[in-house]
């Protein structure tokens, strides 16, 4: 027996996306929105995140529109002393069960968690069997296109044959110290583990870093909920768009420039997802001397790992851990009102739950789809420096589009997810024009200059 269900919109996963979609589209449109996630609960892969990680950028610019997350304090002690609070995975998750609980008891909102949607309207429980169908008008939202993988739910991509190997989120509950620590995975998940294990003792020594690509990372310090810092990070990144003569020479000069780090300064880069990482945690990384570079691994066993350039041994006892799985993904951009669904992706530059949030806004206030699309065309995420450039194009394209809007424009300044926002109050501060007129002063320049590293028209 199916049971039928009414609704405007069925939203297909609960995870950060999503909540931001949902929770700017009831704020602003008289609505009922069904939201069905495979998980228990909502808030996504922070579910299952690893016990020790922390959001990897200010608290403010995370979240839904309503409701901040956190309380915009800035750190009073720590290496990160004056930079604004990051939220650990239990604060995010407490986060979104106090939104889903506002969302749910306004009448607007029903959740049904641990169903798998199995396509069109329909979806089925996983606890109870039960088969659920929404009826009549109704648009389909994928909040899950861009849905990372995360080492918990996703297998090694690798062979094992003999070797201790366990995900990133098993770590913290080891009770046998071993003489080796073998870290997989270039991006910040491995950062993490790294700096985790450093920061409880561990000899940098007894680290063996497998890293198939050296990263670089946004120093924490120049993206900060703080227009003037903000918007002086975005100057210096046209200004060295302008100037640069290739995209490594880009990221070069946004490393002297203080905005970009890399762990080697002997190696240049070939991976650009551009994650947040303060510069005392680039320090200790610095610390371990054993990094092997020989490509992907293909396997593991108990004393050698195999990978596509080369074999390396390890300790026959060294545990593994794997944190190479895929966390930003890259399939083709569609537009974000489609014949069969509306489909959440970015919009502007990084920052996704600033971009579902503005989705969820132009949705309840327009009712034409190539409007909507007009005002929202979706952008990328970076993997390379001239995916990095794509990025940058395409989200200073979106950003012009909804700036056009009074409305949008309005919306958008007044929600800190906007990373880019400047408040009334601030509007007349002498350290934000300076930062402004040396973003005009490069800006044609530097987009130019990007569009041509990224070989857009």
């Amino acid at each position: 027996m199916v049971h039928a269900l009414r609704a405007d919109y069925l939203v297909v996963g609960a995870g950060a996306a999503a909540m931001a979609f949902v929770d700017a589209l009831v704020d602003h449109a008289d609505v009922h929105v069904v939201m069905v996630d495979r998980r228990h609960a909502a808030g996504g892969h922070w579910l299952d995140a690893y016990p020790f990680v922390r959001l990897h950028q200010a608290s403010a610019f995370y979240g839904v529109a309503s409701t901040l997350l956190g309380s915009g304090r800035r750190q009073a002690t720590g290496p990160e002393k004056g930079l604004h609070e990051r939220a650990t995975a239990p604060e995010v998750t407490a986060y979104y069960e106090r939104v889903l609980a506002r969302m749910t008891s306004s009448g607007k909102v029903d959740f049904y968690p641990a169903c798998d949607h199995v396509g069109e309207r329909r979806f089925v429980s996983r606890v109870s069997g039960t088969d659920y169908e929404v009826e009549g008008p109704c648009r389909v939202v994928d909040a899950r296109y861009l849905s990372p993988d995360i080492p918990a739910r996703t297998p090694a991509p690798f062979q094992v044959a003999g070797a201790r190997v366990i995900p990133v989120n098993d770590l913290a509950r080891i009770t046998d110290a071993p003489r080796q620590y073998v870290i997989v995975g270039s991006g910040k998940t491995a950062t993490d583990a790294c700096v985790w294990l450093l920061g409880n003792g561990v000899d940098p020594d007894s680290i063996c870093w497998v890293r198939p690509r050296d990263p670089w990372m946004l120093d924490r310090a120049v993206v900060q909920p703080d227009p003037a810092v903000f918007m002086g990070m975005v100057a210096d990144t046209v200004t060295a768009a302008a100037h640069a003569a290739s995209p490594d020479d880009l990221f070069l000069r946004l490393e002297t420039a203080g905005v970009m780090l890399r762990i080697d300064r002997s190696v240049t880069p070939t991976m650009a997802k551009t994650p947040t990482i303060a510069a005392w945690e680039v320090e200790l990384l610095r610390r371990i001397e054993n990094v092997v570079r020989l490509g992907h691994v293909r396997l593991v066993e108990s004393g050698r790992i195999a990978l596509s350039d080369g074999d390396v041994h390890v300790d026959r006892d060294a545990l593994v851990v794997h944190c190479a799985a895929s966390g930003l993904k890259y399939p083709p951009l569609v537009p974000v009102w489609g014949g069969e669904a509306i489909t959440i992706q970015p919009v502007r530059s990084g920052f996704p739950c600033f971009g579902a949030a503005l989705i969820g806004y132009v949705e309840a206030t327009r009712t034409d789809d190539d409007e909507k699309n007009s005002v929202c065309p979706p952008s990328c995420l970076p993997d390379t420096p001239t995916s990095f450039a794509r990025m940058h194009v395409l989200g200073n394209l979106a950003g012009q589009a909804f700036s056009s809007q009074p409305d949008v424009r309005d919306w958008a300044n007044r929600t800190t997810l906007n990373p880019a926002r400047i408040p009334a109050e601030r509007a007349g501060d002498p350290d934000v024009a300076a930062a402004l007129a040396r973003y005009r002063e490069h800006a044609v320049a530097g987009f130019a200059r990007l569009a041509e590293f990224a070989d857009l028209p």
